[in-house]
């Protein structure tokens, strides 16, 4: 049996829906899913098995204009992982369109060697009519293998994207177990959900002012685990917002966190969360590698 295996990179503009099709894809959440822009912060590797081919996605990060230290690993992370991947999903968002930020991205990648392919996403709030001129204006900018329309939302089209990606992957053994979903340590997933209810629960600039570790990961006799994780802030009124009155903020967070740390483990998780301030953590080197990212 001939087998198949490649990295595909997932590269576009903020908010484009790479981390929701990566999730959709992998059938379990990988990646923080967020209305607010900048959420994936480092490389998500996604493996999933389809037919006779191991497919790893990696969801990176989107590529913006960056500002601060944290920023620029940000998207150095972007586009170091798209040149080191087999193929390249452009992911476009096609109710936006052709916005000025997606309009470097292509024209960067145009300067790459690699295979691209288009992939339209959130068709399902256009009109069909809408779409062909939107491919034919990218197809002008950038040479593209292969064009997908699909909702990552609702999961329609995706199939058809994954049955061609299983016969386009190189020939080769697999990479990892075929059991395998992310290659995410469990810590670092831990401190990403957290992360995630910061952006759920909170609004504003607070979630782009904090950061999350996770301290401690202890496996306990009865095949629970312990996790203590700490909240970094940058604003003493940030960590009072975090915490909440009489800790209802984070009591919340932490509650929301481990139900989805308990179902992605399969295990009993006991959870600690605790709120720190650090002034201009985003651009400490230390603080930046903590949470996967080389400046």
């Amino acid at each position: 049996m001939t087998t198949r295996c490649g990295f595909v990179a997932l590269v576009g503009a903020p908010n484009a829906g790479k981390s929701t099709l990566l999730n959709r894809i992998a059938g379990a959440k990988l990646s923080i899913v967020s209305p607010k822009a900048q959420t994936t912060r480092f490389r998500t590797l996604g493996i999933v098995m389809q037919d006779n081919a191991q497919i790893i996605l990696v969801d990176l990060p989107g590529i913006f204009k960056p500002r601060r230290r944290l920023d620029r690993a940000m998207v150095n992370a972007a586009w170091s992982g798209s040149q080191d991947a087999d193929l390249t999903l452009l992911l476009v968002d096609a109710k936006s369109g052709l916005r000025e930020d997606v309009r470097e991205i292509i024209a960067k990648l145009s300067e790459s060697k690699g295979r691209i392919w288009l992939v339209l996403n959130k068709t399902d709030l256009v009109e069909r009519g809408e779409l062909l001129p939107l491919t034919q204006e990218i197809s002008g900018l950038i040479k593209v293998e292969h064009v997908f329309m699909l909702s990552a939302r609702s999961g329609e089209g995706v199939s058809d994207l994954m049955a061609r990606l299983a016969t386009e992957l190189p020939e080769g053994p697999f990479l990892y177990p075929e059991d395998d979903l992310t290659d995410l340590p469990d810590r670092l997933l831990a401190a990403e959900l957290v992360r995630e209810q910061i952006f759920m629960q909170t609004h504003e600039e607070i979630p782009y002012q904090a950061t999350v570790e996770t301290e401690s990961f202890k496996e306990r006799p009865d095949g629970s685990v312990r996790i203590e994780v700490t909240i970094y802030v940058s604003r003493p009124g940030h960590k009072a917002i975090l915490i909440g009155e009489g800790g209802h903020k984070i009591k919340s967070l932490g509650a929301r966190a481990r139900m989805e740390l308990q179902e992605l483990l399969d295990r009993k998780c006991h959870l600690f969360l605790n709120v720190k301030e650090r002034a201009g953590w985003d651009e400490e080197k230390a603080r930046l590698r903590a949470i996967g990212l080389d400046d």
